[in-house]
């Protein structure tokens, strides 16, 4: 086991609260947020019990989604706007792992899954879910009801395939990556925290928040939805520029690919679905995270 028994509580909650967004709770005085904002609360007292986080930490979530109901609730646009922002940013250094309070643990430290990779260590990153669960509860609208799944994967499915090939030809003719299939012990732990923790919250801000939101503010204006994916997916390359100019343009046709998944199902569970697929191949049937040269 990866994950010391002393932490189960703590992210065991985490994963439930990230669950709880697609819960169709019942409305309590008008508010459906009741249920996932419960899971929050009830994650951040077993992470304080573990360790996990400290007061600090319990303070900026409090901020942090203080923040992000005010700007939702804003109807004055001066206001509004930089009440977003600062949402924004604040997401952004929660997924930097910026704000103190946060003691995050290394699951598997450079490990070295396929020959010839360079090694990656692999955290199961509290602030990061905390930044995704806020932002999907808030700005964006998962799915809770049945009937809407099915639609959603139709739609989403030829994008899905699209991007794999487009994403893992490019990968393998930059020389980024080759096919290495396996399974290793440290895969489910991946799997797991890569869904629930990094997806989410990566197309909770780039799509959902971001893409989304500046679709709505542009929508009056010529091409304003492809201002939208352009900004969006220029930022989501940028954000990995740690990993060279090859994982830039990778990571932004991936971004395209997301963009077109949210864009045509009308839904954040496609652009989720599809990065996960795509996180998840590379993970399991190429180099991982990349070759050395």
């Amino acid at each position: 086991m990866l994950l010391a028994p002393h932490l189960v509580p703590a992210f065991g909650a985490l994963a439930l609260a990230v669950l709880l967004l697609w819960v169709p709770a019942p409305a309590v005085r008008g508010n459906r947020d009741w249920a996932w904002c419960a899971g929050l609360a009830v994650a951040c007292a077993a992470g304080l019990a573990s360790g996990v986080l400290d007061w600090r930490g319990v303070v900026a979530t409090a901020g942090y989604a203080a923040l992000a109901f005010a700007a939702r609730a804003s109807t004055r646009a001066w206001l509004r706007i930089p009440l977003l922002v600062l949402t924004g940013l604040a997401a952004f250094l929660f997924a930097l792992h910026r704000f103190p309070g946060f003691h995050n643990p290394v699951l598997a430290d450079a490990v070295r899954v396929s020959a010839g990779a360079a090694p990656f260590t692999l955290h199961a990153n509290f602030d990061t879910a905390v930044a995704g669960i806020v932002l999907m509860g808030v700005f964006c609208a998962p799915i809770r009801e049945r009937g809407a799944w099915l639609p959603m994967l139709r739609c989403t499915a030829p994008v899905l395939f699209a991007t794999l090939v487009v994403v893992f030809g490019a990968g393998t003719a930059l020389g980024y990556v080759r096919p290495d299939v396996k399974w290793t012990p440290l895969t489910p732990w991946f799997l797991a925290l890569n869904l629930l923790f990094t997806c989410v919250t990566e197309e909770a801000f780039f799509r959902g928040f971001i893409l989304g939101g500046l679709a709505r503010g542009l929508a009056r204006r010529r091409y304003g939805t492809g201002v939208a994916v352009v900004v969006s997916t220029v930022l989501f390359g940028l954000a990995h520029a740690r990993g060279g100019p090859a994982l830039v343009v990778l990571a932004g046709l991936a971004g395209l690919g997301y963009a077109a998944a949210y864009l045509r199902s009308g839904r954040i569970e496609g652009a989720i679905l599809t990065h996960f697929a795509l996180n998840a191949v590379h993970f399991v049937a190429f180099t991982y995270p990349a070759l050395l040269h």
